[in-house]
């Protein structure tokens, strides 16, 4: 009796909810996000607020910030080394670089801890865990359009014009947050693995800052396939976007495509890495 009883197959109660990996090559369920668009919502407005609560200076730390890296970079680069700048003002030719580059850096150092953060949550409720690094990201945003009004400013003081190629921006801007948000879904799974990926992300922002042509024009990097390699850092070609579609000039063409090609693979490849390990997150963290 004993030996048919446990042969006998488990039963679910009908009230019971039972929680299946998704399938797919990536596991994306774009319809189960935008049924959890309030929880995104929410995760982003709370990280905005907890980014400026009982902050002396409040929202204004999203103009000193650019104000003194732009201050600073134009005195050592601009007028002690005097790196060219395609015939621009230096304070403009780097502000309207660091802008992308913020949004970028700020984006990455808060999703890359995010999931280890959020640990409370995942081990107690169920939801897509793509929307914690994602909410991190968005929750950057706000500095980021500070940041712009800045910057047209400072362009109305050199007189520079704005055209309609200033458009251009807002693809760009998200090219920049797809760029943030696919290295940051393989830093916030690894860091959930591994915690010292937190202490290796500042050097590795360090890093990536100089290798992205911030202070520096990208004619100082030889054309052909050297400018094609260096080109596979997303940075890049938003950067050199954002120049071209504020100030002129000409196009970045294959510099924007090649950039272009390695976000996508770059988010290809973390949706895929992030879907294999979420199953572990709460196990884990």
């Amino acid at each position: 009796m004993a030996a048919a009883e446990a042969k006998t197959p488990l039963k679910h109660s009908p009230d019971m909810v039972v929680i299946k990996p998704p399938k797919g090559w990536l596991g994306i369920d774009l319809k189960e996000l935008w049924q959890y668009r309030e929880l995104i919502y929410f995760l982003t407005w709370r990280d905005i607020k907890v980014r400026y609560k009982q902050a002396v200076l409040g929202v204004a730390w999203a103009i000193l910030q650019p104000v003194m890296t732009t201050a600073i970079t134009s005195l050592v680069f601009g007028l002690l080394l005097k790196v060219k700048s395609d015939g621009l003002p230096y304070p403009v030719f780097v502000l309207s670089a660091l802008l992308p580059w913020h949004l970028f850096q700020l984006s990455l150092q808060k999703s890359s801890v995010s999931l280890v953060g959020n640990a409370n949550l995942i081990t107690k409720i169920y939801f897509p865990r793509i929307i914690i690094p994602l909410s991190s990201v968005l929750a950057v945003m706000l500095d980021f359009l500070i940041s712009l009004i800045l910057l047209f400013i400072a362009m109305a003081i050199y007189g520079i014009p704005l055209t309609w190629n200033v458009l251009w921006v807002i693809p760009l801007t998200l090219l920049a947050v797809l760029a943030a948000l696919a290295v940051g879904l393989w830093l916030s799974a690894l860091n959930v693995q591994y915690r010292d990926v937190q202490q290796m992300v500042p050097f590795l922002i360090q890093v990536w800052m100089y290798a992205t042509p911030i202070v520096y024009p990208i004619t100082t990097i030889p054309e052909g396939i050297l400018r094609y390699l260096y080109s596979l850092n997303p940075m890049v070609g938003v950067v050199q976007g954002f120049r071209w579609a504020l100030f002129g000039g000409s196009a970045p063409d294959m510099t924007l495509l090649v950039s272009t090609g390695a976000v996508l693979i770059l988010l290809v490849g973390g949706l895929f890495y992030f879907k294999r390990m979420e199953r572990t997150f709460a196990d884990v963290v």
